[in-house]
């Protein structure tokens, strides 16, 4: 394997979280994803047995958790502690959101089951791909924004406040604030108004 980090001290973690190229499967890191996948299996089991205690473990899965958000379970995360997500918020059943760059929710968002936020890049090169080398982008989510049913929202990709992303649309670039964008890849095919009511 070609040793792509000669000369550069820092751990994979901290290439990740400068959105360099890193190894995903480091020690570490899979550490940290083993650590995510239990807190989720407790919030998701204790959800549903109906004890209080599931919202501490969520507390501690996710990095920033505002007040009132609800999340039904079953959620999926890389790491958890690269999210946040703003008050109000409500997320459906099936969440993936792989933070291995930050994701950024806001509040009183929406966001329909089986929805995908996916920061990880891979590179083009088979060499590297084969070398397990991948990188990532931030999704930046604004306030009020609806996520229909499973959308894809790519990495480096930010949707402003107030819009509707129409179910199963693929997001692969930013999406401006007040608009409806639907389709793979989604597109806007209007503003939203006063007019639009409930």
């Amino acid at each position: 394997m070609t040793d792509y980090f000669a000369g550069d001290p820092r751990t994979q973690r901290e290439r990740m979280l400068a959105g360099d190229l890193y190894i995903g499967d480091d020690p570490e890191l899979a550490a940290r994803t083993a650590r995510a996948a239990r807190l989720a299996d407790l919030y998701h089991r204790q959800t549903i047995s109906g004890d209080p205690a599931a919202r501490g473990w969520l507390q501690d899965l996710i990095g920033d958790l505002g007040d009132d958000v609800a999340i039904r379970p079953p959620l999926h995360v890389d790491y958890g502690d690269h999210i946040s997500i703003g008050a109000r918020t409500f997320v459906n059943f099936n969440l993936t959101a792989l933070d291995v760059a930050t994701i950024t929710i806001g509040a009183d968002c929406q966001i329909g089951p089986n929805v995908q936020l996916l920061t990880p890049t891979h590179p083009i090169d088979p060499t590297m791909r084969r070398d397990k080398l991948e990188a990532a982008e931030p999704i930046v989510i604004g306030d009020n924004v609806w996520l229909g049913g499973g959308v894809i929202v790519c990495p480096g990709v930010t949707i402003g406040e107030n819009s509707v992303i129409g179910a199963g649309a693929v997001v692969t670039r930013d999406i401006p604030a007040n608009v409806v964008a639907v389709g793979n890849p989604a597109r806007v095919i209007r503003e939203i108004d006063t007019a639009d009511g409930a």
